[in-house]
């Protein structure tokens, strides 16, 4: 049993800090949570800066899409410590570090599709970059990457991903 004066200080810390959520839909564990980085023991505790990073992607792009929708969507990749990027093979250059960018699939709960998720953002939000990540021949994503620049200088990129020779390649979205 821990004492009640550990106890107490944990609850006040978890008030103070708000570290049990990262928006209304989005726990603080959801965000940072990572089979690899368990598998590896890779630490992917984000920092102050990168927390309020974090809470402004959730609150410019995932709640809107999740009120506007009203089912739940899955988080499959939100804050990535460099490490942890490292170790997956992330870019150099991912705002999953920064945390700038998540990775969202509806298919975990079949409420709705990844295309309506992509259309969403894509029409309805301001966003950095977005990517269709490894659509079917029906444009429908495997997941959708999007990302939000803190400081809200978002260039409005928009992507596919695919693979040719067995690498990732990007190309610019052409269905407006």
């Amino acid at each position: 049993m821990l004492p009640h004066w550990l106890l107490c200080y944990s609850g006040l810390f978890s008030k103070i800090f708000k570290m049990d959520k990262i928006s209304k839909h989005i726990t603080y564990k959801e965000a940072t949570k990572s089979y690899t980085a368990t598998k590896f023991n890779i630490d992917n505790t984000p920092d102050s800066k990168t927390i309020k990073r974090m809470k402004k992607v959730a609150n410019k792009i995932f709640e809107p899409l999740r009120t506007f929708y009203k089912v739940p969507i899955a988080v499959v990749s939100f804050y990535r410590s460099p490490k942890l990027n490292d170790k997956i093979g992330g870019s150099d250059s991912s705002q999953h570090v920064t945390g700038e960018a998540i990775d969202i699939d509806a298919d975990v709960y079949g409420s709705i599709t990844n295309k309506q998720i992509f259309d969403f953002i894509l029409h309805s939000t301001k966003f950095d970059q977005l990517i269709s990540e490894f659509p079917d021949d029906k444009g429908e994503p495997e997941w959708v990457h999007v990302s939000y620049d803190y400081n809200e200088d978002n260039r409005h990129e928009i992507l596919v991903a695919y693979k040719e020779n067995g690498y990732t390649k990007y190309r610019y979205y052409e269905n407006i």
